[in-house]
C-alpha cells in the first residue's frame, strides 16, 4: 500500500507515478480519487523543479508550427519579409529581429517568450 509523503527523489517519484496508473480510473468523490489528485499535484511540482520543460528554441518552434498548421514558407513572407530572407531566418543565417517577432507572435501565436530567445547562427 501506498501512503503520501513528499517527492524527494527520483525513487519516490517512480513509486508517485505507479501509485497514480493504478489509481488512473477512480471514481470521483472516493477517498481513491481524492489521493490520485493529491499524488498528481505531488507530482507536477516535482517535476516542474526537477525536470522543467523548456521552451523549443526559435526556429523549431517556427518550424513545428508551420507543419502543424499546414504553412509553408510563403505564409511566413507577411511576417519576416522577403522569400530570401525567411530562406535567410529558417536556415539560420540571420537572426530573428523584434519586428519579425512580433509579427509572428500575433500572426502565428507562437509565444513571444519563446522567440526571443537566444540561438546559433550558422557559420
Amino acid at each position: 500500500m501506498y501512503s503520501l509523503q513528499p517527492i524527494r527523489n527520483k525513487e519516490d517519484h517512480k513509486a508517485a507515478l505507479k501509485e497514480i496508473e493504478r489509481l488512473f480510473d477512480a471514481t470521483q468523490g472516493t477517498p481513491e480519487f481524492d489521493q490520485l489528485e493529491i499524488l498528481v499535484t505531488l507530482v507536477e511540482a516535482y517535476e516542474n523543479k526537477h525536470e522543467p520543460i523548456l521552451p523549443p528554441e526559435p526556429i523549431a518552434a517556427i518550424l513545428y508550427y508551420m507543419e502543424s498548421r499546414g504553412l509553408t514558407r510563403h505564409d511566413l513572407e507577411v511576417a519576416i519579409g522577403s522569400r530570401a530572407r525567411v530562406a535567410e531566418i529558417l536556415n539560420r543565417k540571420r537572426p530573428l529581429t523584434l519586428e519579425m517577432i512580433r509579427k509572428l507572435h500575433h500572426q502565428l501565436g507562437i509565444p513571444a517568450k519563446t522567440l526571443i530567445q537566444p540561438y546559433s547562427l550558422a557559420q
